[in-house]
Order: C-alpha cells, then structure tokens, then sequence
C-alpha cells in the first residue's frame, strides 16, 4: 500500500496544472516534504459548490484545500481511526461504509511528485527463518514516480466534528483524506502487489465532478492510471524524521541490485 509519498512543488504550479481556481492559505503555505507520513497535512484538490454569505450555495469551484492524511469517517468517536485508513481499496469502495459515502460526493485529487514501496527480498543465505532471533528479512526502497512532472492520486475525503469543541470554533472541523489503491502495474508488481490510483489527466474532471454517481466513480478508480517508473533509493527514507531532496537520490550500492532500475 501507498505509506509515503513526496509533495514538493509549490502550490502555484500545482493548482496550475490541476486548473484550480481557488487555492486556500493554509494549503499554499504547507511546506514542501519529500517524505510525507500518515497524519501529515496534505494538499488536496476538490469540487465544491460556493458558500455564499447568507448560507446558500453558488457555483461549483475548483479549490486546493488543506486535510489530514488518513481518513476520519463523520461517525467515528476520535480521529485516531485516521492513521489506519490512508488507503482504500479501490475494488471495494462501494463496500465499505468509511468509503462509500465520500465515494458519492466526496472525491479527491492528492497531487503528489511520487510515493515510496519496499521490496522484501529472500533473508540471507543461513540465516534463520522466522522465530525468536531470525534474521530481519531486507527490505529495498523505490521511489516511484513519473518521468516528469506529477501525478494526481484518486483521493477521498471527509468531514469529521470534534464533540468537544464548541459550535463557533473554527478548529472543530477536521478535514481527512485517503488515497485509493488498485493493484501494481506489471512493471511495478515485483516490488509490490499495491499501489496508488495516479489518475491520467483525462479523469480528472469526472473524478472531481459532483454529478458523477458512486458507480460511475466506482469504474474511473478501476480504470487505467498514470504510467510510473522506479528508481531505487537509501533507506534513509524509512525514517519519517529524514527529509529533503536528497531522498530521491539513486542508492549506489542497492541490495536490490538484479533489479535494473528505471529513472
């Protein structure tokens, strides 16, 4: 699953290339990471009718928002729910409760530069299998990306009320998010059998659409997605206090080394 992703351009050229038309403060001023962790702000993309002065509606607005990564469902008594729902499976959205309300009229873009997997690979050869003092089975880093450019992850989100703040404070709202999962391209199975649903352009508007109903939305997420390759990397990335471009860099010396990498 999708556990770590990078967000690093600036706010502008995202909402740029998503065709944003209003791009909120607190998202604009989100620090760049190129290690983003559960519970982390991200930036998100929705389309969301405009709350007009006397509490009516006006027209649907493309905006980038603010949320949480992992989703609070309306009906959970606390946000810790949230860090055990940073993905959804995108062959059971209608399914699942926590996921099938937002799926209706709460879908997402998460834009993103790229997202991290671990490969496991065979433990060492004499090494103990499994029990007390067995080896600890190696893991490699990819990260896995476009050649150029971004990507946009399919995304929901979710309105959560804390009980214990008062009705005109402004912080009583939590604003949640997941990223949808399908599974791993070809090309990208070998290192794991999930990943992130990076939506090609031409999906954006319809994912986004409010008009579009559940199913229709249900098909989108299982549809084709962004063409990615994968670059093996340290594992200073595994350490969520480690940030900086510098996690992007090629590992010299991968352990992974009979897969070639791809940049």
């Amino acid at each position: 699953m999708c556990g770590r992703f990078a967000s690093f351009r600036s706010a502008q050229d995202v909402a740029d290339d998503l065709a944003v038309a209003e791009l909120a403060e607190d998202a604009r001023a989100l620090a760049p990471s190129w290690n983003v962790a559960p519970t982390d702000g991200v930036r998100i993309v929705v389309e969301r009718p405009a709350r007009l002065p006397d509490g009516g509606h006006g027209e649907i607005t493309r905006s980038m928002r603010l949320a949480r990564w992992g989703l609070v469902p309306s009906w959970a008594k606390d946000p810790g729910v949230g860090a055990r729902m940073i993905n959804a499976r995108s062959e059971t959205l209608l399914d699942k409760p926590a996921f099938a309300r937002p799926l209706a009229a709460r879908r997402c873009l998460v834009p993103a530069e790229g997202y991290y997997e671990w490969r496991r690979l065979p433990p060492p050869a004499g090494a103990a299998a499994g029990g007390k003092g067995a080896a600890k089975v190696p893991k490699q880093p990819y990260w896995i990306h476009p050649a150029e450019g971004g990507v946009a992850f399919a995304g929901l989100y979710e309105f959560w009320r804390d009980p214990a703040r008062a009705a005109d404070d402004p912080d009583r709202w939590l604003v949640s998010t997941t990223i949808i999962t399908t599974a791993a391209a070809p090309h990208l199975a070998h290192v794991h059998d999930r990943m992130p649903v990076a939506l090609p352009a031409a999906a954006w508007d319809a994912w986004l659409d409010p008009a579009v109903g559940a199913e229709e939305a249900a098909r989108i997420a299982t549809g084709p997605v962004h063409d990615l390759a994968l670059t093996p990397v340290t594992t200073r990335v595994n350490a969520v206090r480690n940030d900086g471009p510098s996690l992007l860099e090629p590992d010299p010396a991968p352990i992974d080394a009979g897969v070639p990498a791809t940049a």
